[in-house]
């Protein structure tokens, strides 16, 4: 099993890996206590060292760090909200300068055409905001060992992550075999381009031509050809030419994508599946660790506490009401806090064992959701009965159904005005029907409001965007006809206001279709579905945050080797005018707003090029602004983000939602009874495939802890 103390340097440690017990001379452990003057100051320690033991356990953190009074002290202060949130937001901070220094972003448009000077900030106020980060990472640096590397920008976001840090030695893990798929894939691509080489010659052949000199002029063209046509990029172009002459020559090229792009490719996203597919349950392994690792230690010191002066040995047992002022003192949501007082409170006998003390914290696995209160009680039958009828589950069918006819309206009269001009549209029809369905919202709002109780009906997050939407619609509806009054034959008006009839009506429309989505949540297989992918954007925001390292530092590369390079047509004489560029040209098709000539405009270029689709434009088109040398820097950026990180992604999105399918039906059979009250963490939802660390492997990793002296 890993150890916890091989991911990061611990908080407050001497020496990474320390094994030796070096607390400071004259601090005392829990264990040296005894009855006398210093008996109180002792308990309290013992009772702050339980409060950190347990907060470490809430968070997975490692607790191996010093637990004097006084580093638990700026232990505490260091993980607590507000300095995590200084933290956090200084770190956002420093990452937005970019789009605000030299070069600025602050334009409406990033084509070279159009673009207007951009805002430029007074002199030394990004410097002095930047100074003012730098001074927060000073005191961050101050309590935690950062490497020298760590003082760029972007790491200061993943040193500040635990998941990035493992995701990425898993990377590094995965590099050798990934280095092999690499290998012959560099092979694969030397071989073709000789084979081409010679397959196309040149000749008198006008066609034969066209293949060689647009493809295949020399080697480092021919090279970048089939590059992209390993991505697909540019199939079928390449080949046409050839194909023309002679439909043989289609064998080379189906060859080709054959070999590379079905096989070897997908041979790469196999080799890093096969890799991380143990990633996600090795993560959580050593996160179970880490818990089971700061429940025990809270144990022990607590026991120590029940033990002076009682005629029992240490480690019997833990008092209730120490753990209640231990509790009281955890920074922990109010709902687990009163899930884990009620559970306390239910047991019965004097002390706790350290198995009913580790399923005291077994609430820390499940989100704590609010309980449905009770509904308004009526007496009149009447009243009784529409209750019934407006709180059943049915009644949000007809809902359901309502919204889908309501959006098929729209679809039709979208569809019937295709051809038709905003201005020349009749849209009372229309509009009569959005009138009649935005009532219809409304009055379904009110009687679940009447059926549930507001407390009832709020609770739910869909009936809160429901009713939220109804709102917004209704008073966009009765601006509209209060500005252009009720729909009539002929009603298009000129416009009124800030917006125009058809304007208005646009607005609606996008609004009821945002409405249909609460359809998702009554269909089960589509929940299923969506709720597996909300749980896969939480679990998987560790390589969300490594896309966007990779995406800043080669942003900023990009801005200084390309900012300017980009010229507005009839500026240069390499940029020709619209009409006279080549089909499929950077210049032909517009793509003036792709440039690096400011950070924003520079993470959407390499956003176009990572999805790859045209991306031979790019390599084109600034082969000829900048040089051929630029080439080296967009094969890495594809390399680094389409071949590795998306087939990363794609690897672990495949094992999260393989995992969760299976294990669906099993979750009532985990969470039973409590479910009614509480949501599933991913922990909890493959607990039944995780190792519980064994009470030995506890004690023996509690042993070395390097600053607490326990009993042996």
């Amino acid at each position: 099993m890993a150890d916890p103390r091989e991911e990061s340097e611990p908080l407050l440690s001497r020496t990474r890996g320390a094994s030796g017990r070096d607390s400071p001379a004259g601090v005392p452990s829990c264990h040296s206590v005894q009855v006398g003057p210093g008996a109180v100051a002792g308990r309290d320690l013992c009772l702050d060292q339980a409060v950190v033991f347990i907060e470490d356990a809430i968070q997975y953190r490692s607790i191996n760090h010093r637990v004097d009074a006084r580093s638990l002290w700026l232990y505490r202060r260091y993980y607590s909200s507000m300095s995590q949130w200084i933290l956090s937001f200084t770190i956002f901070l420093i990452l937005a300068l970019a789009f605000v220094e030299t070069p600025s972003s602050l334009t409406s448009t990033s084509d070279v055409r159009y673009r207007s000077a951009p805002w430029e900030p007074p002199c030394g106020l990004t410097e002095g905001v930047e100074a003012l980060c730098l001074l927060v990472f000073a005191a961050d640096v101050s309590v935690k060992p950062v490497r020298v590397r760590r003082l760029l920008r972007p790491f200061f976001l993943m040193q500040n992550s635990s998941m990035m840090k493992k995701a990425l030695k898993c990377i590094r893990w995965s590099l050798p075999e990934m280095a092999s798929v690499g290998l012959l894939l560099a092979v694969h691509l030397c071989l073709f381009t000789m084979l081409g080489m010679l397959l196309f010659p040149g000749g008198k052949d006008d066609r034969q031509d066209r293949e060689r000199l647009t493809y295949f002029r020399h080697l480092p063209e021919a090279l970048t050809s089939l590059l992209v046509l390993l991505t697909t990029a540019n199939n079928p172009d390449v080949m046409i030419p050839a194909y023309s002459k002679n439909r043989l020559y289609a064998i080379f090229f189906i060859a080709f994508t054959l070999i590379g792009s079905l096989f070897l490719m997908n041979l790469l996203t196999a080799i890093i599946y096969n890799q991380f597919r143990g990633y996600l349950m090795k993560s959580l392994q050593t996160s179970l660790l880490r818990r089971r690792l700061g429940t025990r230690a809270a144990y022990k010191v607590l026991s120590s506490v029940a033990a002076e002066g009682e005629a029992r040995p240490e480690g019997v047992g833990v008092k209730p009401q120490d753990v209640l002022q231990v509790l009281q003192r955890v920074q922990l949501d109010s709902g687990h806090k009163q899930a884990i007082t009620e559970k306390l409170h239910s047991r019965s006998g004097d002390l706790l064992s350290a198995d009913e003390f580790q399923k005291l914290f077994d609430e820390f696995d499940k989100r704590v959701i609010k309980e449905h209160p009770p509904r308004p009680e009526y007496r009149s039958p009447f009243l009784q009965s529409a209750q019934f009828l407006f709180g059943h589950h049915y009644f949000d069918y007809l809902g359901n159904l309502m919204a889908l006819g309501n959006l098929v309206t729209i679809c039709v009269f979208l569809v019937l005005d295709a051809d038709v001009l905003p201005e020349d549209r009749d849209d009372s029809v229309l509009g009569i029907l959005n009138c009649v369905f935005i009532l219809y919202y409304l009055l379904e709002m009110l009687l679940k409001v009447f059926a549930l109780g507001l407390q009832g009906y709020l609770v739910s997050s869909s009936n809160v965007c429901d009713g939220l939407l109804a709102i917004v619609l209704l008073v966009l509806e009765i601006s509209t006809l209060a500005v252009y009054c009720f729909p009539h034959p002929g009603w298009k008006p000129e416009m009124r206001g800030l917006l125009s009839l058809w304007d208005m009506t646009r607005l609606v429309n996008m609004l009821i279709a945002f409405r249909f989505l609460r359809v998702i949540p009554s269909m089960e297989l589509m929940a299923v579905v969506a709720s597996t992918i909300l749980d896969l954007i939480k679990n998987m925001r560790a390589f969300g945050g490594i896309l966007a390292v990779v995406y800043y530092i080669f942003a900023v590369i990009g801005i200084i080797l390309f900012r300017g390079v980009i010229v507005a047509p009839g500026n240069s004489s390499l940029a020709p005018d619209n009409g006279s560029a080549p089909c499929g040209s950077f210049e032909q098709l517009e793509y003036w707003t792709n440039n690096f000539d400011d950070f924003a405009a520079a993470l959407v270029t390499l956003w176009d090029v990572m999805v790859v689709n045209n991306w031979q434009v790019f390599l084109d088109a600034f082969r000829r602004y900048a040089g051929p040398w630029s080439k080296i820097y967009f094969v890495l950026w594809w390399l680094v983000s389409s071949v590795i990180w998306v087939n990363l992604f794609l690897a672990l999105i495949l094992e999260n939602f393989l995992h969760k399918w299976d294990r669906r039906s099993h979750l009532q059979s985990l969470t039973g009874d409590l479910e009614a009250t509480s949501e599933v963490t991913v922990e909890l939802l493959f607990r039944d495939v995780l190792e519980e660390p064994t009470e030995e492997e506890l004690i023996e990793k509690l042993s070395h802890h390097p600053h607490l002296q326990l009993c042996r």
